[in-house]
């Protein structure tokens, strides 16, 4: 590389689309920050929302419509990393805290972040190599104690078999 020059990353949004879950949110589409790295496949910056079966660093293929939007139509390769989704019980011990929940996994030194302040989700990503294991008991534990709820929106074998 010349000096001077600086390598530029394409941060580019991909969009996912699927059938919205009863009770759930009404959105059918989520769209994620994503680092381009061909014409059509990216790899996946931030945690899901509402889309399972995907997590950050995940590469997805995608095909670009009329209006520049990107749609996610396949995955490439699996980043080894799984997504879990936790909401703190308002009436619980937590609050409805969205820190609170943080502070309490921030042990395990999970990427996280807040849905909305109406409604605290917080997505986590815990990371290939993690402690899962630890991860899944203070989840059941927390989930027991009426602190949050929680769910899985994608793993691997790793996290099953923790």
């Amino acid at each position: 590389m010349m000096p001077g020059m600086e390598s530029t990353v394409e941060k580019i949004k991909v969009w996912f689309r699927f059938v919205p879950r009863e009770g759930w949110f009404p959105q059918d589409t989520e769209g994620l920050w994503a680092t381009r790295l061909s014409a059509d496949t990216a790899r996946v910056q931030n945690v899901p929302f509402l889309q399972d079966g995907v997590a950050e660093g995940d590469v997805v293929r995608f095909q670009t419509d009329s209006e520049g939007l990107h749609w996610a139509v396949g995955w490439v390769s699996a980043s080894g990393n799984c997504t879990i989704r936790v909401v703190p019980v308002p009436s619980g011990p937590l609050g409805g805290s969205p820190q609170a929940v943080h502070q309490h996994l921030s042990r395990f030194g999970l990427g996280g972040e807040v849905f909305s302040e109406g409604f605290p989700m917080v997505a986590f990503n815990a990371p290939a190599g993690g402690d899962f294991h630890g991860i899944k008991a203070l989840l059941t534990q927390g989930q027991e104690d009426g602190w949050w709820h929680y769910e899985v929106g994608c793993a691997t074998d790793e996290w099953w078999n923790a």
